[in-house]
C-alpha cells in the first residue's frame, strides 16, 4: 500500500519543494510517511532546508531505555538535491572531552569544530547514534531512520529553542566521522548501502531486490515510477509491501529499498 504523506511545517523549511510535492505556499521542512503497524520500527522522511538545522545528537537504544524511551535513533541520509556550497555537518574535526563539548556548545564554538562536508545529489551518509551532526541549508534528502523522535540539541545558532546539554553531552561521541560510512552513489547500478542491526537499505536502478529482514519492505522512488497493476508510485511517495518483487520499476527508474533487520517490536 502507498503510505500517507504528512507535510510538516518548519521555520527552516521551504516553499519551493520539488514539483511532485504540493505545499500550498506553506514552509515545509519535512515530509513523513507514517509506517503501518507491522513496520513501526522504521520511519521514512524527506527533508528540505532553507537554513541550518541545530547541532544535535541522538542516543542509542541502551541510552534511550535508561531515559524511559522505547528506542534510540540511528539514521541515514541520501542526498537528492543540493544548492552550490551546501554542506552537512557530521562529526568533529578532532576528538573532544565531554567538558570540552559542553564548553564549545555553550560558547557557540561547536559550529566551527564541526566537520562541514560539501555535498551533492547521490551522496549517502550513515549516521550512528552518538554522532554530532547538523544538516546545512539548501539541501534536499531522504532520511531512513529508527522510528524515534528523540533529539538532543547542543547548539542552535542563538535561536530561542530549548537545548539539552546534559543529555547531549552524555550520549555524544565527540570524534571525527568515520569515512567508511560515506559513499557517493552514481545511480547506474544497484548497491547495498546499509546492513546494520536495525535496518537494511539498498539503492536500486531497475530491478527491485528482496532484502532479508522482518516486516514490510519500504519502496522509496527517487526518479521515475513503480507499477503494480493499475497502481503507480512515483517520486515523493512511499510504498510498504510484503511482496516487493510484484512491483515493476520503469526503465531507468531509481529507488531506495528499506527493511527492518530485526523482528518488529523486539525489545531494544
Amino acid at each position: 500500500m502507498k503510505l500517507e504523506t504528512v507535510f510538516v511545517e518548519k521555520p527552516w523549511g521551504r516553499t519551493d519543494l520539488p514539483g511532485h510535492f504540493s505545499t500550498g505556499g506553506r514552509k515545509i521542512g519535512e515530509v513523513w510517511f507514517p509506517p503501518p503497524p507491522d513496520g513501526e520500527d522504521l520511519l521514512v522522511k524527506h527533508i528540505f532546508t532553507s537554513e541550518k538545522l541545530s547541532v544535535q545528537v541522538h542516543p542509542n537504544d541502551a541510552q534511550a531505555n535508561e531515559r524511559g524511551l522505547p528506542r534510540g535513533k540511528e539514521e541515514c541520509w541520501f542526498v537528492t538535491g543540493a544548492e552550490p556550497g551546501a554542506c552537512l555537518g557530521i562529526g568533529l574535526k578532532q576528538s573532544l572531552t565531554a567538558r570540552e563539548v559542553r564548553q564549545a556548545a555553550s560558547s557557540g564554538e561547536i559550529e566551527q569544530l564541526m566537520d562541514w562536508k560539501p555535498v551533492q545529489a547521490g551522496d549517502f551518509f550513515y549516521i550512528p547514534a552518538g554522532t554530532i551532526h547538523a544538516i546545512g541549508a539548501g539541501i534536499t534528502l531522504v532520511e531512513v531512520q529508527q522510528n524515534s523522535d528523540v533529539t538532543y540539541r547542543l547548539y542552535d545558532y542563538g535561536r530561542p529553542r530549548e537545548l539539552h546539554l546534559d543529555d547531549a553531552v552524555a550520549v555524544a561521541r565527540a570524534a571525527p566521522y568515520p569515512p567508511s560510512l560515506h559513499r557517493h552513489v552514481t545511480g547506474r547500478q544497484t548497491e547495498q548501502l546499509v546492513d546494520s542491526r536495525y535496518f537494511r537499505l539498498a539503492f536500486c536502478h531497475g530491478e527491485i531486490p528482496a532484502l532479508e529482514g522482518f516486516g514490510p519492505t519500504f519502496l522509496i522512488p527517487i526518479g521515475g515510477a513503480l507499477h503494480l497493476g493499475d497502481m503507480t508510485a512515483a517520486s515523493g511517495e512511499c510504498v510498504a509491501t510484503d511482496d516487493p518483487l510484484c512491483w515493476q520499476a520503469e526503465p531507468g527508474a531509481s529507488l531506495l529499498v528499506a527493511r527492518s533487520a530485526q523482528p518488529i517490536g523486539m525489545p531494544h
